[in-house]
């Protein structure tokens, strides 16, 4: 049945006959105004409703706004009151957007791929499924970019470009046709699986197997019919075709791929889609004559290489349903090793050269040695070994199992000759033509002035690589009274310093000046030049008693030092006949007779004036100077009073200090004045290297204590029982201050050291439980409770808590441990701010079965035993 254009439009002129009608109907005009007569219409009589009536029952008869118009027209509706209809039609929401009606309007949604979520689905999990062989490189050139699941090369086609002309249509394929311009309307159609696409009062239209740009041709002609000002050569009715939602389609991967099936894939893809989904070729599979069959015929073939090398992925040619792609084995292969971009094993085709396989590993490294390449070729039932020379790249062909390997450039060089020591520029340099020894040294910037001239030395090497020392004079040959050498290739000349022939000097200080160290020894230097260079003298130095040990250099071998006794005044001046001081001399600056710092300790807690004083006396004691603070305060505990007094391990900790002080003191010397002439850094620097790690000593007390820390060390991880000891620097020691105080002068008032702290706290009223009892807690003190009440407070003993060992240590760090006679316990008394400690047992061994049988073994002989000795 044809569709017949004459009567669609009788029938069209009907309905808009029938809609006006009813409209006039329901504005129940008068019965002059004809129901064939529509040229009195006033639309300014018309309602909003009414209007929106009207245009709702236009569209679903078919007809947009120009056709309603128009239709309008031909009934004879004036043309003013068709502008009033038009002006109606637009300022009314009908749509409910604000727009035009939605028979004119296209609401379409982004294109898309139908079933998307079924072609990719799997993609990434069957690649990473692959396991720990895809994190591996392949070998192969070109296998990773298919299947390496950390990368996200996925070649997915690109849906929101433009509809390519040559796109060819199919069952599933969603069209868009805009007819606009004095016609307009909105087509939305889907190719039908007989490949026709139905258009409203149109009727189908054949589109399958056309490309966009036929069916374009296709629909126009078929429109035209329709809408006159499509036709003609000045038309004024225009239409687009484009593609909505993109179709699906079955492709077939076959051969040596990872992963071969059916997939389905996007109408838009390419066979590099193809490849993704299937995970790519198998290690067996060929990159370079990838076919695609169509209808039984090869329709084309991919080379992958053009891809990677050329970057072209002939991104026209797209799949069609049912096509199948088909991966051969390899057609051969090679390998390039060596100094090239890309080592790997290439796949080649026949007639390719060694400038198309070196063009596919990416050219020469750097350090490629260019000239001659070696290859490893299979001749029948053997191997042979020939070169390729640079001008054979481009006509020596490859053969599948050729080895190629790039070889670096020698480590050598073809025109060098060294220069080291005291030179301005040390380092390598050319070997000109003619160059000679004198020649070098002028272009090394000259000597220094610390080199040694007499004697220079040239280290040549034969081309046996045997080598041979050539001395010279290089005075002579400076100053031109000896023949120049000339030299050869890879000669190393070498000039030394005087500092390398000879001990580097140094003088020392120590005692009591600023900054006592290491300084560098200078010509007529003396005692008080070297005090100036250590920062001055201390308030404690005793000038009188200043003395140089000198290295000795007597032949006896009892004699060590020299003393030389020395007196220097106070201000440092420049004096008569001083004494010359000379190399590793060590200057010792005394301190005074008698002479003492300042002495502080520090009072806290309880006393009406806390804070630090200073000792009067060498016999000052505890009760004095709680004396000199005021007394004690009211809510003064004194039996928890606690003197903190520094151990002998806080001076070590010093000594420490001050001797790390001193290795420093080279690199400060280094860095003090940035105006140091030439000599005097070169010195410095040299001095630094040589003595800047030696370890200075410490001093005997620290040597002391130090050995102290260790025994101790030694003995916590000697004995099971004991836990690592932590070495304090400051420790608390137990006094009676209430008996201190009425007993002022007596062996329990302590004379103080710097640094003591008397702490004294305020009334305390608790009592601490910790250790093996059920529940560790801190409880209030009773009086005239004994150490069972408060560790029945904390619950009791636990199972493994050693009773016997329980102690308590008071507020004022005195220690009462538990006493036993005649397995009666007397546990000591609980004071105020107490610690009731209840040591564990440690854990219950289990034990083993093979234990018990053998003590049940030995128990059973021992009964043996004694029943034959008593029958």
């Amino acid at each position: 049945m044809y569709f017949q254009p004459k009567l669609f439009l009788k029938k069209a002129l009907g309905i808009f006959f029938i809609v006006l009608s009813s409209i006039f109907l329901n504005l129940n005009v008068t019965h002059a105004q004809s129901m064939a007569d529509l040229s009195a219409i006033k639309v300014d009589d018309l309602s909003d409703a009414q209007i929106q009536e009207l245009i709702r029952r236009a569209t679903e008869a078919g007809l947009s706004e120009s056709e309603l118009l128009q239709m309008a027209r031909l009934r004879g509706v004036s043309e003013a009151e068709l502008e009033k209809l038009k002006n109606r039609i637009e300022k009314l929401d009908v749509s409910g957007t604000g727009g035009r009606p939605s028979a004119t309007s296209s609401k379409r949604e982004p294109r898309k791929q139908g079933d998307l979520n079924e072609i990719t689905s799997g993609l990434f999990k069957e690649q990473e499924d692959m396991g720990s062989f895809a994190d591996e490189p392949s070998p192969y050139f070109g296998m990773d970019i298919f299947y390496n699941k950390k990368r996200r090369l996925s070649f997915e086609p690109n849906l929101n470009i433009a509809t390519p002309k040559n796109y060819i249509l199919g069952p599933g394929d969603l069209i868009y046709i805009d007819v606009y311009g004095q016609s307009e309307k909105y087509y939305e159609a889907t190719v039908s699986s007989d490949g026709f696409i139905l258009l409203d009062n149109v009727g189908p239209v054949g589109l399958s197997g056309k490309s966009i740009e036929d069916a374009a041709i296709i629909i126009k002609n078929r429109l035209s019919n329709f809408y006159t000002g499509m036709a003609g050569s000045n038309p004024n009715t225009f239409m687009q075709v484009t593609l909505g939602n993109v179709r699906t389609i079955k492709v077939h991967l076959v051969g040596e791929l990872r992963l071969p099936g059916t997939f389905t894939l996007s109408a838009f893809s390419t066979v590099f889609n193809a490849l993704y989904a299937a995970g790519g070729p198998s290690d067996n599979g060929t990159m370079r004559e990838v076919k695609i069959i169509r209808d039984g015929k090869i329709v084309s073939k991919v080379d992958i290489y053009d891809f990677l090398v050329n970057g072209n992925a002939n991104l026209n040619f797209q799949l069609k349903d049912q096509d199948v792609v088909m991966v051969d084995p390899f057609l051969s292969r090679v390998s390039v090793l060596g100094e090239v971009k890309r080592p790997k094993i290439f796949e080649v085709k026949e007639g390719e050269t060694f400038a198309d396989l070196l063009k596919y590993a990416g050219g020469f490294t750097d350090l490629a040695f260019k000239d001659r390449i070696n290859v490893t070729r299979i001749t029948g039932k053997e191997k042979a070994v020939s070169d390729i020379f640079n001008e054979q790249f481009s006509i020596f062909t490859v053969k599948g199992g050729d080895e190629y390997t790039v070889t670096k450039v020698l480590d050598r060089f073809t025109n060098r000759v060294q220069v080291k020591g005291a030179v301005f520029r040390e380092g390598n340099f050319s070997l000109t033509e003619g160059l000679t020894l004198s020649q070098l040294i002028k272009n090394a910037d000259g000597i220094r002035g610390e080199a040694y001239l007499e004697r220079a030395s040239i280290l040549r090497t034969y081309d046996d690589l045997t080598t041979e020392v050539i001395s010279v004079n290089l005075r002579g040959i400076l100053e031109g009274n000896s023949p120049d050498i000339p030299l050869q290739r890879e000669d190393v000349v070498r000039v030394s310093s005087i500092y390398d022939l000879q001990e580097e000097f140094y003088v020392q200080i120590n005692g009591e000046v600023k900054n006592p160290g290491t300084y560098p020894f200078s010509k007529q230097m003396t005692a008080e030049d070297l005090i100036i260079l250590a920062g001055g003298l201390r308030e404690s130095a005793n000038t009188s008693d200043v003395e140089i040990a000198r290295r000795s250099a007597s032949s006896n071998s009892g004699t060590f030092s020299e003393l030389v006794p020395i007196k220097i005044n106070i201000g440092l001046d420049i004096q008569e006949n001083p004494v010359i001081l000379q190399p590793f001399d060590n200057v010792v600056v005394r301190r005074k007779p008698n002479f003492t710092l300042n002495k502080q300790i520090q009072i806290e807690g309880q006393v009406n004036s806390p804070g630090i004083f200073s000792v009067q006396t060498a016999e000052e004691r505890i009760s004095d100077v709680i004396k000199r603070a005021g007394g004690l305060t009211p809510y003064a505990y004194t039996k928890g009073a606690t003197l903190i007094r520094r151990t002998e391990y806080f001076d070590t900790e010093s000594e420490q200090l001050r001797r790390q002080r001193n290795l420093q003191n080279l690199q400060q010397n280094l860095q003090k004045d940035p105006n140091n002439s030439e000599a005097q850094e070169l010195l410095l620097q040299r001095l630094y290297m040589e003595i800047g790690n030696v370890d200075l000593g410490i001093s005997e007390g620290a040597i002391a204590a130090q050995s102290k820390r260790e025994a101790i060390a030694g003995i916590s991880e000697t004995k099971a029982d004991l836990a690592p000891l932590r070495i304090r620097q400051t420790e608390a020691v137990a006094i009676d201050l209430e008996d201190i105080l009425k007993n002022p002068g007596s062996d329990k008032d302590l004379i103080l050291e710097e640094g003591d702290v008397i702490s004294i706290p305020r009334q305390l009223q608790t009592v601490r439980m910790r250790g093996d009892v059920v529940y560790p807690a801190t409880v209030r003190f009773e009086k005239d409770k004994g150490t069972k009440f408060y560790i029945n407070r904390a619950g009791g003993f636990d199972i493994r808590a050693n009773r016997k060992r329980t102690y308590v240590v008071y507020a004022n760090g005195e220690v009462a441990r538990t006493k036993s006679f005649l397995g009666l316990r007397t546990y000591p008394a609980v004071a105020p701010g107490a610690e009731v400690i209840v040591p564990t047992k440690g854990p219950r061994l289990p034990v083993r079965p093979g234990e018990i049988v053998g003590i049940a073994t030995a128990l059973a002989t021992l009964a043996l035993v004694l029943t034959q000795l008593n029958p």
